[in-house]
């Protein structure tokens, strides 16, 4: 296994400048930093939440062949099979709900930075936890 840190991927992501001219140097040099490793190298976990946002650029770096996965599409596999082995689930979920964000942050920078990922606008609101 390898590793390679990308430091300056969550900056790209956080200041929307992932499809930018700046996204395409960084991402280059780390894949071509982690693919100096090894020349056996046929897939890439990417591990942080950020990181599914760069994937196109990821994909134009990578030598043919090489398989990019985010956590979050292993994450939604591993739901999707455990709904399928316990059916009583569905009756314990609701339909046709509502989402909430609720924020410790500034609720104006989340919703700046959630609009990124969720690709619309968010609205959320801002509450502050008890000190235990």
């Amino acid at each position: 296994m390898f590793q390679q840190a990308c430091p300056m991927w969550v900056p790209l992501v956080e200041n929307n400048e992932y499809e930018g001219p700046g996204a395409d140097y960084f991402v280059k040099k780390y894949l071509d930093a982690l693919l100096a490793q090894s020349g056996e190298i046929d897939t890439i976990l990417l591990g942080c939440t950020h990181y599914p946002l760069l994937v196109g650029k990821i994909r134009q770096y990578l030598p043919a062949g090489v398989e990019v996965i985010s956590q979050g599409e292993i994450v939604a596999e591993k739901l999707d099979d455990y709904l399928r082995r316990h059916p009583e689930m569905e009756k314990r979920c609701r339909k046709g709900g509502q989402t909430t964000y609720l924020t410790t942050e500034s609720a104006a920078g989340f919703d700046a930075m959630a609009a990124i990922f969720m690709g619309e606008p968010v609205h959320s609101r801002h509450i502050r936890l008890g000190v235990y």
